[in-house]
């Protein structure tokens, strides 16, 4: 299937791989098509979704399984009067119809908009009128029926709610019960054109009201090198990345790039993460490799590991924030397997990666690729010399790389801000050594200058996630008026020094930053809380801290 697409399967070196690398794009390439359907048609009955919930229930569907079921969810969809172009929100947690809707939906050109179960009634609303969304696909329990219900006189657009059980409300069509009784589908002449939209994300708000970010059908070509030259994955691969199907890591790790390759993509459907329960998914059913953002591993490595059998996983990748050094290093001494980072956004792949040919260093995202030519630019518009902050950009060239978004969704002055004279800015500051390694700093928005020091928020965690005391940080700058800003904490204590949080801890874990870091880095300021403010997928929300300190 890869020599479909490109040019070169295998390299000898990063060298190679950054010469070499070519996709071969497909005049209207679809993914349904020419992916699932290619590979019903080649091996059949390949495994290609391992579906497994926290009751014990397990259902393998192969390549065969995938096209005859998403051909009867598009000749559903069509029936309902989904047709091409039309935005429909998928709100489906880790059930395995999702795979099926959102390969149906692709095969009839409409839009995808993935989301996840812990939107609210307001958040529903605006998703909803912002795109014009023309029909929503949910799961049917209690509580995202129930947002759904609130939100839906506030979505004059909404023609179709679409339930996948086990509840159908009144007023509901019901997914199953449509599906099973679909005539046989019949393939549109043209689907889609390369430059139509297939999938637009509303992103996470970290700094504001959610961007719509929109991608062509020739998105998921861009995720080769997620799944084969990240990931690692191969034909034989069982692999498993932890994320909710309303999250972009969804399609990131456990969709586009997996299949192309081939790989069986295991999910695990759960509704309480309990890591303990994650170590006995690995050991029964030999998963082969793992992506989780750092958070996950920082769960795990406080397990007895040892307990589990863990000898087929062979791979283990990460993404999603900022890797601390101190987590990298203790998984590596309780798997012996060492952890592979990457950069990218909802609006990208992989920009910068640990790719197999790359040996990873703790703490750092890795290498640039070959499909985005990345540098990194001062805020005097001239490019960063090794060793110096800068934002990291996309030199574009006049050509539209594959996976780089195709616009914010009517939005033109945001996607100029962002994209222009043929550079995308991502808003995101780091660092490059001499040997080509790029080193996360923080969002522009979130790096403090204090008494003439730019300190990265990443920086600062780092340090403190090396205490015992810390099990969650986030940096934030404080006004200060003789220093500009002031370094502050705001952390998570573990359960062993949750009776202890006074001025001794404060003064302890101070001086312990000055001694793991440089010593002007150090929190003059430290609040202890039960929880950090984050966004639906997860990402903590300094800008809500900031906004509480200001107020």
């Amino acid at each position: 299937m890869l020599e479909k697409f490109l040019d070169k399967t295998d390299f000898e070196s990063y060298d190679d791989f950054m010469k070499n690398f070519n996709i071969k794009v497909p005049e209207n390439f679809n993914f349904g098509y020419d992916v699932v359907d290619e590979w019903a048609r080649i091996s059949p009955d390949k495994k290609a979704l391992l579906w497994t919930n926290d009751k014990g229930d397990e259902i393998q569907f192969t390549f065969a399984d995938v096209k005859r079921e998403s051909d009867k969810a598009a000749s559903y969809f069509t029936q309902l009067g989904i047709k091409r172009g039309d935005m429909v929100m998928l709100i489906l947690k880790r059930r395995y119809q999702f795979w099926m809707a959102i390969t149906a939906l692709h095969k009839i050109g409409a839009a995808v908009i993935p989301a996840t179960h812990l939107l609210t009634e307001k958040d529903i609303i605006y998703r909803a009128n912002a795109a014009d969304i023309r029909a929503i696909v949910a799961v049917g329990d209690d509580e995202v029926i129930k947002h759904v219900e609130k939100a839906r006189p506030g979505c004059p657009s909404v023609k179709n709610y679409i339930s996948i059980g086990p509840e159908v409300p009144e007023g509901w069509d019901d997914y199953n019960q449509g599906v099973d009784n679909a005539p046989e589908f019949t393939r549109p002449e043209i689907a889609n054109t390369n430059d139509d939209i297939s999938l637009m994300y509303f992103t996470s708000g970290t700094t504001g009201e959610p961007k719509m970010v929109a991608h062509d059908f020739t998105y998921p070509l861009g995720h080769i090198i997620t799944a084969k030259y990240w990931h690692n994955v191969n034909e034989n691969s069982l692999h498993l990345t932890l994320a909710d199907t309303g999250w972009g890591k969804a399609v990131w790790g456990k969709y586009y790039g997996q299949w192309i390759v081939g790989a069986n993509v295991f999910v695990y459907d759960f509704e309480k993460f309990t890591p303990a329960d994650l170590l006995v998914i690995f050991e029964k059913y030999h998963i082969t490799s793992f992506c989780a953002p750092p958070t996950v591993f920082r769960f795990l490595i406080r397990e007895d590991v040892s307990k589990y059998d863990l000898s087929a996983l062979k791979y283990c990748t990460t993404a999603g924030e900022a890797l601390n050094h101190s987590v990298y290093e203790k998984w590596l001494e309780l798997t012996g397997i060492k952890m592979y980072e990457s950069f990218g956004q909802t609006e990208t792949t992989i920009t910068v990666g640990t790719y197999p040919m790359v040996e990873p260093r703790p703490g750092s995202m890795g290498k640039k690729g070959p499909v985005y030519d990345i540098d990194l630019m001062k805020n005097d518009g001239t490019w960063a010399e090794d060793g110096e902050q800068g934002e990291i950009v996309v030199r574009t060239h006049g050509k539209h790389p594959v996976g780089l978004f195709k616009e914010y969704y009517r939005d033109p002055a945001l996607t100029k801000e962002a994209y222009h004279d043929g550079i995308y800015h991502t808003g995101d500051v780091a660092w490059r050594d001499e040997d080509g390694y790029y080193w996360f700093i923080g969002r522009k928005d979130d790096v403090i200058k204090s008494s003439g020091y730019r300190i990265g928020p990443f920086e600062v965690e780092s340090a403190l996630m090396t205490h015992p005391a810390v099990v969650e940080c986030a940096i934030t700058g404080v006004p200060d008026e003789i220093r500009g800003q002031v370094v502050k904490a705001t952390i998570v204590l573990s359960k062993e020094y949750k009776d202890k949080a006074n001025e001794q801890l404060i003064n302890e874990i101070q001086n312990h930053v000055k001694r793991t870091t440089a010593p002007y880095k150090y929190p003059r300021i430290i609040e202890f809380v039960d929880e950090l403010p984050k966004t639906i997928s997860g990402k903590i929300r300094r800008v809500e801290i900031r906004e509480k300190d200001r107020k």
